[in-house]
């Protein structure tokens, strides 16, 4: 298998699960300091490596009418504050190649949302970084057709290609999670993330905004450890009922530690 090192940070394989996470979006500058710094005390007391996650746009949102996020500039200078804070990896989605000119001097990964996980000319264009590249399963693709959007990828000479698993539609408003997919995406040599918590939405299920199954979190998390994933992407907010951005499907922070050490747990079971 291919591993993917991010700056101190080894992905694939047997090396040890790392954790994605952060806030769904950038709300304020002051709110995803604070999640982060949380973060990354709660991972350093569990010895798991961390990459902060926080979106700058969410460009796919139900409704016209929902918050998006700053945008890429005040995003990126926020993220850049944090990362240099901190010290720790950033990822975020990238939705044009304009975006990935400027969000390729401050982000560790390029990630490839699951809606445009197709779009050829943002795929080439992202590899031509030389960066890892996560590439989020769409919702509408078998496991076995990522292959097609890898093969892009490497077209590049860029082989640092991580896959994220987020569910598969079933019928209207509903995803349900394959754990076969999992295994069949590493498989084909490259490390394979699950997302815990958008996965476990539904789509447009509110009407203007996704809602979410917060409680199918955990346990799916541990059947994704269990069949072999490579790290977890989870999405988290001090107050999830609050949050601007899908706040009926984002773990609250206050969880996170009991997430981490049963997955750790389970890892540690299987290898």
């Amino acid at each position: 298998m291919k591993i993917i090192q991010i700056n101190n940070i080894i992905l694939g394989e047997k090396s040890p699960l790392v954790l994605i996470a952060g806030p769904c979006v950038i709300e304020t500058e002051e709110s995803c300091f604070r999640i982060a710094e949380k973060i990354m005390i709660m991972t350093l007391t569990a010895e798991i490596p961390f990459i902060f996650k926080a979106s700058y746009d969410k460009a796919n949102r139900t409704s016209v009418k929902s918050y998006r996020g700053p945008g890429i500039k005040k995003g990126m200078k926020i993220l850049s504050k944090i990362k240099k804070q901190f010290g720790m990896p950033l990822i975020s989605d990238v939705h044009s190649c304009n975006e990935i000119d400027i969000a390729k001097e401050t982000l560790d990964i390029l990630q490839i949302p699951a809606f445009l996980c197709r779009q050829t000319d943002l795929l080439l264009h992202a590899a031509e970084t030389g960066k890892p590249i996560n590439i989020k399963k769409g919702q509408f693709l078998a496991p076995w057709d990522i292959k097609n959007v890898a093969e892009k990828v490497l077209s590049t000479g860029n082989n640092n290609i991580i896959f994220t698993e987020r569910g598969t539609t079933f019928g209207y408003n509903n995803l349900v999670t394959d754990m076969r997919s999992i295994v069949i995406m590493r498989e084909m040599g490259f490390p394979v993330v699950y997302d815990a918590t958008h996965s476990i939405q539904l789509p447009g299920g509110e009407g203007t905004t996704s809602g979410g199954k917060r409680e199918m979190i955990l346990p799916l998390t541990m059947a994704a450890v269990a069949t072999g994933c490579d790290g977890l992407f989870v999405e988290t907010h001090e107050k999830p009922e609050n949050a601007l951005s899908d706040s009926k499907s984002m773990l609250p922070l206050e969880l996170l530690p009991l997430l981490i050490e049963k997955a750790k747990r389970v890892r540690a079971a299987i290898y």
